[in-house]
C-alpha cells in the first residue's frame, strides 16, 4: 500500500510541476518519440502565465507548492549540477527556503516536548518567529532577562513528510537506474540516499548544534571569522538555542560600505576562512550563500545555518590540493596521475590521454590575468573533462565545487577585481608546505608506525579468523557452497522485489495516463 500511496504522491508532484510549466521548461534537445511528444504536451498543460515567467520561479512556486520536502530536493539538487545540468542546477540555486510560519503555540509545545521543561522555565521571554523555513523557523529569546539568543524549532510533522516523500523519490531514483543505463554513471540510489541521510541530520538540531562547536573549536585561533556559541542546556533533537547575532549580511554590499568596513579585506578573509576550514580541517559550511553570512559590529564574518555541511578526509585534501598545485605549475601528466591514485577515474583508460585533456583546461588559464581566473570554474570545467573518462559521481567533491562557485561569488561582489589565486595562496602554499615536503612525510611515516603498531596489536585476533577461514573454505571444497535458510530467504525476496518493481514502473505509468486524460477530458 505505501508503494501504491507513493505512485499517487509522485502523479500528483509531476501533475503540479506540469501545471506550473517547470516540464516544458526543461531542456529538450536530444529528445525523441514518447519522451518528446510528452514534453511537448507539457507545455499544452502548463498555465499560460507559467508560460511568460522565467524557469527559476515556475521552479520556485512548484517546489513551494508541493512542500518542505520539494523545497530540500530542490536546494540538494541545486548542489549536483552533474546530476540535472548546469543551467536547471543554476535555478534551483535561486529557490528560496521561505514557508510560512506555523502558530507559535506549536512551536512552544515543540520546545517543551523537546527539552522537558516549560517554556517560563527555560526562556524569560519567548517571541513570534522571525523567519521560517522548510525544516524548521527561528524565534527571538531572552535567557535570564538579559541575554539575547535564537531559537531554532523544528517544524511539526516535517520528518514523517519527509519519509513519505522520500520513498517516492527512492522510486524514481531506482526506475531510472534500471530503465534510463545512460544514468547509472551518476548512480541516482546513491544521490537519494545522500539527500535521505543529509535531511536525517538536518532534522536533527543536535547534530547541527554539534557542528557549530566543532567548527568553533576548529577555528578559536583565527581571526575574521566565528560562529554562533551554543546554549546546550537548552538545546534538543528539535530545538536549538545559540547566541544571537547582530549584523550587516554579507548580501547587502551597500550596506557594508555605508557602516564603513573594508570589503576587500571581508572578501579576502570569507576566502582563505573557507579554504582554512576544506583544507586544513577537513569539516567546511556547505551553504555558505550571503544569506547565512553576517559581518558583525567588529568586523568579523559570522556564519550560521550549519545543516548542511561536508567532509574531506585527509587523503581528499591531499588530492585537492596536488590538482590545484599541479593546474599552478602546469604539470598536467601529475594532475592526470592523482586522479588515477585517487580512484576518481578507472584505470583501464590511459593516463596520457587524461592529462591531455587536463592541458585544455589549464592552457587557456595561464594566458589570462589572475583576478579573471576562476577557480570554482576550473574545478567545474574539470568535472566535465573527468566525465568523458567514466569518472564516477564523487559527492564530496560536487558539494566541495557548489560550495567554492558560491563563496568565490559573494567574494567578487563585494570586490569585482577579487584575485582569488592571490588571496588563496597563503592558505594554499602553507597546507603544501607542511603536508607535501619533508615536514608532512615525517608526518606520514608517523602514521604509518602507528597504523603498523595498530595491526600488530590484532595479530592474534587476525590469526584465529584465518584459521576459521581456512576451515570454513576446506569445508566448502569439499561439501559445495551452501546458503543457510536466511540466505536463501533473502535471495527470493530481493528477486521477487525485483519483478515488483517493473510492474510498479507499469503501474504508475497507466495511472499517469489515466489522470492526464481526465484532466484533458474535464
Amino acid at each position: 500500500m505505501s508503494r501504491i500511496a507513493a505512485s499517487f504522491r509522485l502523479i500528483h508532484a509531476g501533475w503540479v510541476m506540469t501545471r506550473e510549466g517547470v516540464i516544458s521548461a526543461l531542456p529538450a534537445e536530444g529528445l525523441s518519440g514518447l519522451p518528446a511528444f510528452a514534453h511537448r504536451m507539457a507545455g499544452v498543460l502548463a498555465r499560460k502565465r507559467s508560460r511568460d515567467t522565467a524557469r527559476s520561479e515556475r521552479m520556485s512556486r512548484a517546489m513551494n507548492r508541493l512542500g518542505p520536502s520539494y523545497v530540500k530536493l530542490g536546494q540538494f539538487l541545486a548542489t549536483r549540477p552533474d546530476f540535472v545540468g548546469k543551467e536547471v542546477a543554476d535555478d534551483l540555486q535561486l529557490l528560496q527556503d521561505r514557508m510560512d510560519f506555523f502558530p507559535e503555540d506549536a512551536a512552544r509545545r515543540t520546545v517543551e516536548g523537546s527539552l522537558g521543561r516549560t517554556i517560563d522555565n527555560l526562556y524569560t521571554q519567548f517571541d513570534a518567529p522571525i523567519a521560517a523555513a522548510s525544516m524548521a523557523q527561528v524565534h527571538p529569546a531572552l535567557v535570564d532577562g538579559k541575554r539575547k539568543v535564537a531559537v531554532k524549532v523544528i517544524r511539526p510533522g516535517v520528518r514523517q513528510r519527509f519519509a513519505q516523500d522520500l520513498e517516492g523519490f527512492f522510486m524514481v531514483a531506482k526506475l531510472q537506474e534500471r530503465f534510463v543505463p545512460v544514468t547509472r554513471r551518476l548512480r541516482p540510489v546513491m544521490v537519494a540516499e545522500t539527500l535521505a541521510q543529509t535531511t536525517r541530520i538536518e532534522m536533527d538540531l543536535r547534530l547541527e548544534a554539534a557542528a557549530l562547536s566543532e567548527i568553533a573549536e576548529n577555528i578559536k585561533e583565527d581571526e575574521g571569522f566565528r560562529v554562533p556559541a551554543v546554549d546546550w542546556e537548552r538545546t534538543g533533537r528539535d530545538v536549538l538555542t545559540m547566541e544571537w547575532i547582530d549584523g550587516i549580511k554579507m548580501s547587502d554590499v551597500e550596506g557594508l560600505r555605508a557602516a564603513g568596513f573594508d570589503l576587500q579585506k571581508l572578501a579576502r578573509t570569507l576566502i582563505q576562512s573557507f579554504l582554512r576550514h576544506t583544507l586544513r580541517d577537513g569539516f567546511f559550511h556547505a551553504d555558505m550563500h550571503p544569506g547565512n553570512l553576517f559581518v558583525d559590529p567588529k568586523g568579523t564574518i559570522v556564519a550560521v545555518d550549519f545543516g548542511i555541511t561536508g567532509r574531506l578526509n585527509k587523503q581528499q585534501r591531499r588530492f585537492l590540493a596536488e590538482i590545484l598545485y599541479g593546474f599552478i605549475t602546469r604539470d598536467y601528466r601529475r594532475v592526470a596521475e592523482v586522479h588515477f591514485e585517487a580512484g576518481y577515474v578507472p584505470h583501464h583508460h590511459d593516463v596520457a590521454s587524461f592529462a591531455q585533456a587536463i592541458r585544455a583546461i589549464g592552457e587557456p588559464i595561464h594566458g589570462q590575468p589572475a583576478e579573471t581566473i576562476s577557480m570554482a570554474k576550473l574545478l567545474t570545467l574539470l568535472f566535465e573533462v573527468t566525465e568523458l573518462f567514466d569518472m564516477e559521481t564523487r559527492a564530496e567533491l560536487i558539494m566541495l565545487q557548489k560550495t567554492m562557485v558560491v563563496v568565490e561569488g559573494v567574494s567578487r561582489t563585494l570586490d569585482p577585481h577579487f584575485n582569488m589565486w592571490k588571496s588563496a595562496e597563503p592558505v594554499v602554499g602553507d597546507w603544501i608546505r607542511k603536508n607535501l615536503g619533508p615536514v608532512g612525510m615525517i608526518g606520514d611515516v608517523k602514521e604509518s608506525g602507528m597504523a603498523l603498531l595498530h595491526f600488530m596489536r590484532q595479530t592474534p585476533e587476525l590469526t584465529k579468523r584465518l584459521e576459521r577461514l581456512s576451515c570454513e573454505m576446506d569445508n566448502m571444497a569439499a561439501n559445495g557452497l551452501r546458503f543457510d535458510d536466511a540466505t536463501a530467504a533473502a535471495i527470493g525476496k530481493a528477486e521477487a522485489r525485483h519483478t515488483r518493481t517493473g510492474r510498479v514502473a507499469l503501474i504508475v505509468i497507466a495511472a499517469c495516463m489515466v489522470i492526464l486524460t481526465a484532466k484533458l477530458l474535464f
